[in-house]
């Protein structure tokens, strides 16, 4: 079986690639990959995967046969898009996208939906919606792509020298968050002084909010004046226009 890993890694197989290949959750992609031999696999995911690694048998020589090129990690990543085309479900359009969206989409989508059903518990839930927080946000705040960069690097997933983003900032990003992080695992952080710091964070996001709320409350009160002054009761796609230029121009009085 440790030979049946290394080929999978040299062809840079994920268990998510060979779970959706297989049709099983990623789970069971690590009990399949913990048994001793690939006899002890169900026997259409034993077939599966010798038509993946065009083999005719699991056992270890044949296995060692193999020589992972790039002949052959081509032939086996064609198998496997063609496998998820034909069993592929969709959920959304993924028209005009290049291959290597399709494939992340493809991967991440998957990945979500196993995180959701492999727990009964609501926390792999709220996992997925601060996820989805932290990608709305991520325009706003450039932090969140080098936070995201420092923890695929810490994982093992990209190389701990490769930038993709503002290399200066992102370097200096990931400095401080690492020793952040050390001075939390070490556990020599001062209680006293944590909630000190965490008050002023809580304290900031209230005010925030706080103005959001203002501004939000604000608007509201010039768009009901635009209407009143044009004789409308709702904005909609004949007066849009004219409510809009309305709600500047109210703005601009200072009211």
């Amino acid at each position: 079986m440790e030979t049946l890993k290394e080929i999978l890694n040299s062809l840079g197989i994920s268990k998510v690639k060979l779970a959706k290949y297989l049709g099983v959750s990623r789970q069971m992609v690590y009990n399949y990959l913990e048994l001793d031999s690939i006899d002890k696999w169900p026997k259409e995911k034993k077939i599966l995967l010798f038509k993946l690694l065009n083999i005719e048998d699991g056992e270890e020589e044949t296995l060692k046969k193999i020589k992972v090129n790039t002949d052959y990690m081509e032939t086996v990543e064609n198998r496997l898009k063609s496998n998820n085309k034909s069993n592929s479900y969709e959920l959304i359009d993924i028209k005009g996208l290049d291959k290597k969206s399709q494939i992340i989409l493809s991967d991440f989508t998957f990945l979500l939906k196993e995180k959701l059903t492999e727990s009964t518990d609501d926390e792999n839930y709220y996992v997925i919606e601060y996820l989805y927080h932290l990608l709305q946000s991520v325009d706003n705040i450039p932090e969140l792509k080098y936070l995201l960069g420092y923890v695929s690097k810490a994982t093992g997933f990209t190389k701990p020298n490769e930038f993709k983003f503002n290399e200066d900032k992102q370097f200096m990003f990931e400095g401080i968050i690492h020793s952040a992080f050390t001075l939390y695992n070490s556990g020599g952080a001062s209680k006293s002084k944590v909630i000190i710091s965490r008050d002023r964070f809580v304290q900031e996001i209230e005010a925030r909010n706080e103005e959001k709320l203002s501004r939000t409350q604000q608007l509201n009160t010039v768009r009901i004046q635009a209407l009143r002054e044009l004789g409308y009761n709702e904005i909609n796609a004949s007066n849009a226009a004219e409510v809009f230029e309305k709600i500047a121009e109210i703005q601009t009085r200072g009211v």
